[in-house]
């Protein structure tokens, strides 16, 4: 059966829609937020429909009265008989929307209302900027993310829209995959290690990486060039008969010719780095490249055009030798070091862009009847938008009509779709599977929960972790020592090489200058922990940053919340026990009224029981949240008091003796017990049980298996919390904490020298996660805890925690390789490009197998790097 929501006006199904009872009656909500309105008082009795502006759905005039007040926030004119309304020192205020009331509630009794100062004629705000602006939308200013294209009255509160102004264009920030901190406009290279920025967002397509084209073109003409080179000049060594084919001069003009293009053209790039390092007195590995390729080419070209310039020492047999193979082969292994790290740190993001790919590039969007199918980076939140059969849910938001069933893989890992009716939240990205269904848009672009995820893990793969900071003072220290043995490295060869003394000085120099690059000593962390972090998304670990990567793999203790985290958050009713003449059905139905608005598991639990039963709820005045503890409001005239034992004494409830023994026993069982007061008078208990999750077992017992302590903490009664730790073999749990005490549990247990993890889902843990050494949050939770925690879980499974701590070890043994792979070429690599091995073995290393060497070094930190993306967690 049809029938019309009373606040919003839209035409709902009895059979799905959210319902509330209020003088008897029960009405009907297209969502949560219009049934909250009307609990809270919003009027109910409407009249016929009005348009509204393009975009908006059309509202029902209420009925109004000839008498009007006046808002004390606002100054605005309103119907006693249908505004909102407070009480205050014995004097009823009426309102004209929940922002202006919240405001009075607070304290505020000027008329500087949110909507801004009214001016003298009693109606516009000052704060509206002007009409006519390109770009400009209408939006209510009470009601966040109602929009339209026109003018228009506000669905929600009533109030008139009023234009906004344009939005700025979007900054792009580039910044370093090496040094996050530098940041800059636009594209460019980094003043520290040379390195060509990147932008700081992720785009959904793969990315026009301009860089890796440039690279890859000047590595092409590169190595077609410095091949035939190198098979001239070894091929003469090798007994070719080049100098059939040519005269020296010939083939000397012809070293120059193919050597040429590739040092000037292709390692152009390298050049201008170095130089930059030189000039901002940041040497870095490109400062090593230009001057190793630099004075090999410089060298050979003075060779080439002024042979006469040289003394005997610089001779071989009469002839000044040429490095024109030596620097072409060195700039073409160095460009493909290049191609391969871009290709490499352009798979990174992969992950990123497969989780962006999941939301679909048009959303149908309906405004004044009709459907237009808009991209999506076109809508608003407050848009209706139409989903159907076999789509992909385009933005974050409400069912408002219709009911489907949505898979929701993407966040909960689950493959069985997930029924959705009128009220229920929907998430975008996931994939509408059988019925179609309207929604109301609630969050969209960045904020929602993909853009959330996608933010996350590319802020954190451009993290640097504290086992990055030894590499980084290494690597400040490390280029000035190398040109230094270069240096020392020239002059020994010169004192005491072999003839031609300068050139074996040279060539060596070059070697040390060539081999030391520390291409891999920057790589080795910023490589593993990108794709690292990019592994732990797609397993719906999302880390904050390299340092919390760090630390869960040093967490020896795991703090974890009850309700939400090893349980289910979706309590159910187990037992109802009355005391006195009251009745079971009017102990449940009292019970569900004050519950209708508290917005706790238990409490739901309570109120769904009550529908499940068909017993008619009524409407609960003057409610009152304890915090802690339980709520109380009045219903039909009584005070109803819900919540702990302790706390119905406190406030001195009369003949609990009768209920303490059976609220006892139900403790026992692990049911948590809520004791009802009416009155001052102990009217019954209602024991309610909150299902362990089934993958709770085996998430402690492999946090066991990998060495961790998993502690409790739970505001339920001590008997309910020990029955949860025996039957879930938790090592210790503590019973009875309040929110602000878990922090003071956490403080503890630091001072004690101990690593601690906490896991959490709701905004009384949020306190907890942020002391702790690394907080961790259940995806399923509130944003309050996600906002706080440095890791989220996005199944909200347990076993992410395992998991976790499964990638943080990988990682860091990892990036432990890489840094060995880096520090252990190095030491061994300069010095026998120094020549260390000569005297005793005659081996001197050419430049060209050092930079062979170099590039190698880095390939197999990226390799070993790449190896994170395929690693099991399970």
């Amino acid at each position: 059966m049809k029938t019309i929501d009373p606040i919003c006006g839209m035409t709902v199904d009895t059979a799905n829609a959210l319902s509330a009872e209020r003088d008897g009656q029960t009405s009907y909500f297209c969502s949560e937020h219009c049934r909250r309105k009307f609990l809270e008082g919003a009027p109910k009795e409407l009249a016929t429909p009005r348009p509204h502006g393009k975009g908006l759905l059309p509202i029902l005039e209420p009925a109004t009265s000839t008498q009007t007040a006046t808002d004390p926030i606002c100054g605005m004119k309103v119907d006693p008989a249908t505004s909102l309304r407070a009480d205050r020192d014995g004097t009823t205020y009426y309102f004209c929307c929940e922002g202006c009331r919240t405001r009075f509630l607070g304290g505020q009794t000027t008329q500087s209302c949110c909507h801004g100062p009214a001016d003298a004629a009693g109606g516009t705000s000052r704060r509206a900027p002007a009409l006519g602006q390109p770009g400009s939308k209408y939006i209510c200013p009470m009601c966040p993310g109602v929009e339209s294209e026109g003018p228009a009255d506000c669905p929600q509160c009533g109030m008139a829209l009023g234009p906004s102004a344009p939005l700025p264009p979007a900054r792009t920030v580039w910044t370093c995959p090496m040094h996050p901190e530098v940041e800059q406009d636009g594209p460019g290279d980094c003043p520290l290690c040379g390195m060509p920025l990147e932008p700081r967002t992720v785009s959904p397509a793969p990315t026009d990486n301009s860089e890796l084209r440039s690279m890859t073109a000047r590595f092409r003409v590169g190595a077609a060039l410095s091949l035939p080179l190198l098979l001239l000049t070894m091929g003469e060594m090798a007994g070719l008969p080049v100098g059939r084919w040519m005269t020296p001069t010939q083939f000397s003009w012809l070293q120059f010719a193919l050597a040429t293009p590739v040092v000037a053209w292709g390692g152009w790039p390298f050049f201008v780095r170095g130089w930059n390092s030189l000039v901002q007195r940041r040497l870095n590995m490109f400062t090593l490249i230009a001057l190793g390729t630099g004075s090999s080419y410089a060298f050979s070209v003075v060779a080439l055009l002024a042979p006469e310039l040289f003394p005997a020492s610089f001779r071989h047999h009469g002839a000044v030798e040429l490095y024109f193979e030596a620097a072409a082969v060195i700039v073409t292994l160095v460009l493909l070091g290049q191609v391969l790290e871009l290709r490499a740190r352009e798979r990174t993001g992969s992950a990123l862009r497969e989780l962006m790919s999941l939301a679909p590039p048009v959303a149908h969007v309906v405004r004044d009847g009709r459907e237009l199918d808009v991209p999506l980076e076109t809508v608003h939140a407050g848009d209706l938008l139409r989903v159907r059969p076999g789509e992909k849910v385009p933005v974050d938001g409400i069912v408002t009509e219709g009911a489907s069933a949505i898979e929701e893989s993407m966040v909960t890992g689950e493959p069985m779709p997930v029924e959705k009716v009128t009220g229920d939240e929907v998430i975008g990205g996931t994939l509408n599977t059988t019925g179609s269904f309207e929604m109301r848009a609630s969050r969209v672009g960045s904020e929602t929960v993909l853009g959330r995820i996608v933010a996350m893990v590319a802020e954190a793969q451009r993290s640097r972790a504290p086992i990055q900071r030894a590499a980084d003072a290494v690597a400040a220290w490390f280029v000035p020592i190398v040109v230094l043995v270069a240096v020392l490295t020239f002059i020994a060869w010169t004192v005491w090489g072999p003839e031609p003394r300068l050139a074996h000085a040279l060539v060596s120099a070059v070697t040390v200058l060539v081999i030391a690059c520390p291409c891999a000593l920057g790589l080795a962390t910023p490589m593993s922990i990108m794709v690292g972090i990019g592994r732990g998304a797609k397993e719906g670990i999302l880390v904050r940053s390299a340092e919390s990567l760090e630390v869960v793999a040093s967490a020896d203790t795991i703090v974890v919340d009850k309700t939400g985290t090893l349980t289910e958050g979706r309590p159910r009713l187990t037992q109802l026990a009355t005391v006195g003449p009251m009745s079971e059905e009017e102990q449940l139905k009292l019970a569900a009224a004050v519950e209708q608005a508290s917005e706790h598991p238990l409490g739901r639990a309570v109120v769904d029981a009550a529908r499940d039963r068909g017993l008619t709820v009524p409407f609960a005045r003057q409610f009152e949240s304890i915090t802690g503890g339980g709520v109380t409001a009045t219903v039909e005239g009584r005070t109803v008091l819900i919540g702990r034992l302790s706390l119905l004494k406190e406030q001195g409830v009369r003949e609990l003796d009768q209920l303490e023994a059976a609220g006892r026993e139900a403790q026992e069982r692990g049911q948590t017990v809520l004791f009802v007061a009416v009155d001052a008078i102990a009217a019954g208990l209602i024991a309610v049980s909150d299902p362990i999750k089934e993958s709770t077992r085996e998430a402690i017992a492999t946090l066991h298996q990998l060495g961790r302590r998993v502690v409790m903490l739970t505001g339920d009664h001590e008997r309910t919390a020990q029955a949860v730790a025996r039957e879930l073999g938790i090592d210790d749990f503590h019973a009875g904490v309040l929110p602000d005490q878990k922090r003071e549990h956490i403080q503890k247990l630091r001072a004690g020298g101990k690593t601690v993890a906490m896991a959490g889902d709701g905004v009384n843990d949020a306190p907890a996660l942020a002391e702790a050494d690394v907080g961790i949050a259940m995806g399923t939770g509130t944003d309050v805890a996600m906002e706080t925690a440095a890791v989220i879980l996005v199944k909200g499974d347990l076993r992410g925690i395992a998991r976790a701590i499964l990638l943080s070890r990988t990682v860091l043994r990892n990036i432990r390789q890489n840094l060995f792979f880096a520090f252990f070429y190095n030491i061994l690599g300069v010095p026998v490009a120094a020549g260390v091995l000569y005297p005793a073995f005659g081996l001197l290393l050419s430049p060209m197998l050092a930079a062979a060497a170099m590039s190698l070094s880095s390939v197999s930190v990226i390799a070993n790097a790449l190896r994170l993306r395929r690693v099991p967690l399970r």
